[in-house]
């Protein structure tokens, strides 16, 4: 879309093959009701005059920022922050940022066959030709009741849901060979690949964590679970929303001025009955479950992980209790062999002795009896270390 509002026909084929140009973290997507796409590029402030959004809201969609998951309701849209997924869903239709992205063309393609309502489908096939759908005609149906903006935020929730089970399934099939590999053979190479290996584990953690608990913050609080009926919250201010999605600059940016504060302070006084939560609440339940798997699966990892560390820090100190060994029996040896040289360099020395003229029988007990020395003192070495569990027995 032009700096003049024009808007662009989306050609689903020819997205997956266009490269990112300069500009692309300015490029979005629009769908509407009937799940028809058109490409638009426009700046942060037609995006918030569209959406009514504040500017911080509209920051956390920017890709050169770094923010976490994020789900915001308000007044007229739900500000989607997941991951790669960054959207803006209204009561009529879907803002999705970044569409030539290689893991958002998915989700792409499934908001174009999911947004449009069955019975829109249905009006198609005019010639009396049965619906061939993939949905049973229960499921279908049920799903053609759910309000607009709970159709893209599921779309949003189960490629994200899935995108980090898939990410989970290759970690755990690099993980657990290497992790096999390093118990057979302790060496550098393997240690440096388990080591990167669960680098990126806590890094994939974190990100389902956070995805986790931000589902889990919506379903505890139903007051924020209702701030995503904007179907509802639409049809309780339709003499002011009437005015539809079609003009996109002709909408004045103080909208929601008029408004009067009667009409807002009744709208506030509204108590929401647990059941008008319940859809919704059982939409994010079934994701929650969902990623709440995930996360038990990189829990699952991280315990291997960690029963595998503990298994090599007992080969390193079995390896090292057989070098402390070694050396204790090399150096009862030194110690006995050094018996023997105090003998040699006391009958060595050129120095006169007067007992040892017709004495020469003095050496062979000298060294009997430092030898039988030398033995004693060898096995009461080897015996201390025995009782303080140095050596083996």
């Amino acid at each position: 879309m032009a700096r003049d509002g024009s808007v662009v026909p989306a050609d689903p084929q020819a997205m997956a093959v266009v490269k990112k140009k300069t500009q692309s973290s300015r490029s979005w997507i629009l769908f509407d009701g009937t799940g028809q796409g058109s490409l638009l590029d426009v700046d942060k402030y037609a995006i918030m005059h569209r959406v009514q959004i504040h500017a911080r809201d509209l920051r956390i969609l920017d890709p050169l920022l770094s923010y976490p998951s994020t789900i915001l309701g308000r007044e007229k849209a739900i500000v989607l922050n997941l991951e790669h997924i960054k959207a803006i869903i209204t009561a009529e239709e879907v803002l999705l940022r970044d569409p030539t992205d290689e893991n958002v063309i998915p989700v792409v393609e499934e908001l174009q066959r999911r947004l449009p309502r069955l019975s829109a489908g249905l009006q198609h096939q005019g010639d009396g030709k049965e619906y061939l759908g993939g949905q049973p005609d229960a499921e279908a149906a049920e799903e053609d009741e759910s309000p607009f903006e709970f159709r893209a935020l599921e779309v949003a929730l189960e490629a994200i849901c899935s995108f980090l089970a898939a990410r989970t399934t290759e970690l755990e099939m690099a993980a657990y060979p290497a992790l096999d590999e390093l118990t057979s053979k302790i060496s550098s190479r393997n240690l440096d690949r388990v080591r990167k290996l669960k680098s990126a584990m806590t890094r994939l953690t974190a990100r389902v964590q956070k995805v986790r608990d931000e589902l889990e913050q919506l379903l505890d609080d139903d007051d924020d679970m209702a701030d995503l009926y904007l179907s509802r919250k639409a049809g309780s201010a339709s003499p002011v929303s009437g005015s539809g999605a079609g003009n996109w600059f002709a909408a004045s940016p103080t909208i929601g001025s008029k408004i009067s504060r009667a009409s807002r302070a009744s709208l506030a006084t509204v108590r929401l009955d647990e059941n008008d939560v319940e859809e919704l609440e059982m939409l994010l339940e079934a994701y929650f479950s969902e990623i709440d798997h995930t996360l038990n699966k990189l829990t699952t990892l991280r315990e291997y992980i960690d029963d595998t560390e503990d298994y090599i820090n007992i080969q390193l100190d079995n390896h090292r209790n057989q070098l402390i060994q070694l050396e204790l029996f090399l150096s009862s040896g030194t110690v006995c062999l050094s018996f023997y040289s105090l003998v040699a360099a006391i009958f060595g020395m050129n120095i006169p002795y007067t007992w040892n003229d017709n004495h020469g029988y003095m050496f062979k007990w000298v060294v009997i009896v430092s030898g039988a020395f030398s033995a004693f003192m060898f096995l009461m070495i080897t015996a201390y270390a025995r009782k303080k569990g140095l050596v083996g027995s």
